[in-house]
């Protein structure tokens, strides 16, 4: 059995309860083949960890740039909670040699597996439970928060239209197109709903101030709906 907390050591996360520790690495097939263990999977700690952090990351960049539109922040987020991006994290934390998993799973698992992309989400969950909101976010921003500016000089963050649109050339060969739907309000406060078309095919909606926010929503709903982010 494995010594968590030499784990933990190494890991560089102190834990007042290890036991948060232990269900954080614990993987669904663990449990399935030792019954006799006393933890849960950490499927329950991932569910919470996926809020938590998108609740640090969005409050981190709504401070950090006070002047970006909603849709940008939106793609920045996604760009630094993605599945690429936590495994990148979980690889340097070198998860894959801490969690438990069934022997079937062993021989399947790699340094690309999307369930240690998923254990780095249970570690943010059992640190929040364990010790609140403040070591959450300490290891958040230590881990992933400054990847920002790595993102933003390479140009890797895109608006949600752009995005949108690569994706969807690459993926079914087709340019999307945006219509106004409707639009009421006086002049001077205006709205508009837009949608996201594939030739005839409505793909999704979004409303805004402005015809450009309006296309812009509907761009980020259309990426979300397709699961692109």
């Amino acid at each position: 059995m494995k010594n968590f907390e030499e784990i933990s050591r190494k890991l560089q996360i102190h834990f007042k309860n290890i036991d948060y520790l232990k269900e954080a690495l614990t993987h669904s097939s663990f449990v399935n083949e030792h019954k006799d263990w006393p933890f849960r999977s950490n499927e329950r700690l991932e569910f919470l960890g996926d809020a938590v952090l998108e609740f640090i990351v969005s409050d981190y960049l709504i401070k950090k740039f006070p002047s970006r539109q909603e849709g940008e922040l939106t793609v920045i987020r996604a760009a630094l909670t993605r599945t690429e991006t936590l495994l990148e994290i979980a690889r340097n934390l070198h998860l894959e040699k801490y969690i438990l998993l069934s022997k079937g799973e062993k021989h399947l698992l790699s340094r690309e597996s999307s369930l240690l992309a998923d254990a780095v989400e249970a570690l943010i969950g059992a640190l929040y439970l364990d010790q609140g909101i403040k070591a959450a976010r300490e290891f958040v921003e230590k881990n992933i928060l400054g990847r920002i500016e790595f993102l933003l000089q390479k140009s890797t963050i895109k608006d949600p239209k752009s995005i949108f649109q690569e994706r969807s050339q690459a993926t079914v060969g087709i340019t999307p197109v945006y219509r106004i739907l409707s639009s009421w309000g006086p002049d001077h406060a205006k709205h508009f709903k837009a949608g996201v078309f594939w030739k005839k095919d409505l793909i999704a909606t979004g409303e805004g101030k402005s015809k450009r926010e309006a296309e812009i929503e509907a761009a980020k709903r259309a990426l979300i709906k397709k699961g692109w982010v």
